[in-house]
């Protein structure tokens, strides 16, 4: 006989996984800055989020904002296909206001 498998879906562990998206998606303008030696907005900027950064500062920060998203990702362990939909929609949702964002402060400088 087989067990039916529970379901341990909580909507914490959703909210975990749709974090850990965001957090990944935001490593990437930075650390695509970085690589690409251009200053790029970070907190770390005066002001912050709005002035301008130099690559490393934007490499350390992607490498933060990665290695956080790879802590979420470890202590929630997507077990099932909706918690692993929960982070792509995270990293989707956070793209669409990174690209807000980004290009007003780009285009206002």
């Amino acid at each position: 006989m087989s067990r039916a498998r529970r379901d341990t879906t909580t909507p914490g562990r959703w909210a975990a996984s749709a974090f850990a998206g965001m957090l990944a998606m935001n490593a990437v303008p930075h650390g695509v800055a970085g690589v690409f030696g251009q200053e790029f907005p970070s907190p770390f900027a005066s002001p912050p989020g709005r002035g301008m950064s130099p690559p490393w500062v934007n490499v350390m920060w992607s490498t933060m904002n990665a290695a956080a998203a790879w802590g979420v990702l470890r202590s929630v362990s997507p077990r099932r296909s909706g918690e692993g939909v929960a982070v792509a929609i995270g990293a989707v949702a956070m793209a669409f206001v990174l690209a807000g964002y980004f290009g007003r402060v780009l285009r206002d400088r």
